[in-house]
């Protein structure tokens, strides 16, 4: 190999992963699509610290002194309210994207540790009703595989309007994963691309929503809570006509938030990062007074660590929900089929293909011989000790901070390293008082 010229210089605008962009969209005329998240830069929570007590503030001794996590959702209007353990709850993901070994497995890592998991596209499956015992159902635009029966088999109604990695967009599934399982609880044809409607077909706004969640709430006698996920583009609104419209629980999901699969343009370039949307939820909820209080936030969107749980929930969260995060815990990208990420042209870590159903990992296939690969007893002991991670990690950032209770965590104890995560946050910048955009 020689050695390139001194003089080169790449360019920032047509950098080569835009030129092979170009390139690849000129030689097939066909527009990306992928899954994972956005991969491009963008301000996150690590961009946020917290002020740990010292003199001005007093600390709790370790573990010694108790600091709660539990969340109670639904708590006036159902007969059944979701009661969490722990602040960290599992996204919606379909059986059809994923496997039902990795379905299994969510619900068993969940349920180990007293939180819920959340069925996604397609309907319920055996395998995860059976091994969670808090369901979440969603109740999205396309009403693949959604009966009656089981919304009231369900400990919650999410109703999904919005998708962080895709705001104003439909899910796919690609023809390869539409097996004879799949395309009989879809009620589609098998092996037939499918594209998930962007809208619900029976309301054209917030009024007819609220119509909506009073028919969910009669379909299931008032048991359980109705939860609303929007993407998050314009979340004040959005959060404030959910609030309006009758929800428990408003699901907030920036753009890091993860896909099986949808066009690479909506990953990097539709709504806004987590860190943004969070501040701007809970001054919707501050607005109309329910803040902490009748109405839950939860946040999602590239929440990784017990310092990402922590600092949401100081921003005004009173959850999250993962995703990406769940499946790398259970086995996604796994550097044990090395071999066969590099059969695919790529490696462990990097293969985001989630949509071509040849996942070396088990996770998001239907294939039967790559399914077998995940052990779900295993992968849901896997979630489990992550989930436990994460849940002690943000109990010890509370205690450090003087707090009983994760839910005690406020933007008072945050400050931001950059102006722009300052702005974002509405938090000062490190060592100073001074919040961008507000004097």
């Amino acid at each position: 190999m020689t050695d390139q010229p001194w003089n080169l210089r790449e360019s920032y605008t047509y950098d080569r992963n835009v030129i092979a962009e170009i390139r690849r969209a000129a030689n097939t005329g066909i527009y990306r699509i992928r899954g994972w998240g956005a991969k491009r830069e963008l301000p996150t929570l690590d961009d946020l610290v917290f002020l740990g007590a010292s003199m001005s503030r007093y600390p709790l001794e370790g573990y010694r002194e108790a600091c709660g996590t539990d969340v109670t959702i639904g708590a006036d209007t159902s007969e059944n309210p979701v009661q969490l353990d722990i602040p960290i709850t599992i996204a919606g993901m379909s059986f059809g994207s994923l496997s039902a070994n990795a379905k299994e497995a969510l619900g068993r890592g969940a349920s180990a540790v007293g939180t819920s998991t959340t069925t996604g596209d397609g309907g319920m499956t055996p395998e995860e009703r059976g091994h969670s015992t808090k369901l979440v159902y969603q109740y999205l635009p396309s009403r693949y595989g959604m009966n009656p029966d089981d919304l009231r088999k369900a400990d919650a109604i999410e109703v999904v309007v919005g998708q962080g990695a895709k705001p104003g967009g439909g899910g796919m599934l690609m023809g390869q994963k539409i097996t004879e399982r799949v395309a009989e609880m879809r009620t589609l044809p098998e092996g037939i691309d499918q594209r998930s409607a962007c809208r619900h077909p029976d309301w054209t706004g917030p009024d007819d929503l609220e119509i909506k969640i009073i028919e969910l709430r009669e379909i299931t006698g008032h048991r359980v809570p109705v939860y609303v996920k929007v993407g998050a583009a314009r979340p004040y609104y959005d959060t404030a006509l959910a609030v309006k419209a009758g929800a428990d629980a408003v699901v907030v999901d920036g753009m890091q938030g993860g896909t099986a699969a949808t066009q690479d343009v909506f990953i990097e370039h539709v709504g806004i990062p987590t860190i943004a949307a969070i501040p701007e939820a809970v001054r919707a909820l501050q607005d109309l007074d329910v803040h902490r209080g009748s109405v839950k936030l939860i946040a999602a969107g590239g929440i990784r660590s017990g310092a990402d749980v922590g600092k949401a929930l100081a921003l005004g969260a009173d959850a999250v929900s993962i995703g990406t995060a769940a499946l790398i815990a259970i086995g996604d990208n796994d550097p044990k089929y090395e071999a066969d990420y590099n059969a695919l042209g790529t490696s462990a870590g990097y293969w985001e293909d989630f949509q071509a159903g040849n996942d070396p990992a088990g996770i998001t296939t239907q294939d039967p011989e790559l399914s077998a690969r995940l052990d779900p007893v295993i992968g849901g002991r896997r979630l489990a000790n992550y989930l436990k991670v994460l849940s002690v990690e943000a109990q010890t950032i509370a205690r450090a901070c003087g707090k009983s209770h994760v839910h005690n965590l406020e933007p008072e104890d945050l400050a931001a390293l950059t102006v722009e995560a300052a702005a974002m946050a509405k938090v000062p910048i490190a060592g100073t008082s001074w919040i961008p955009g507000q004097g």
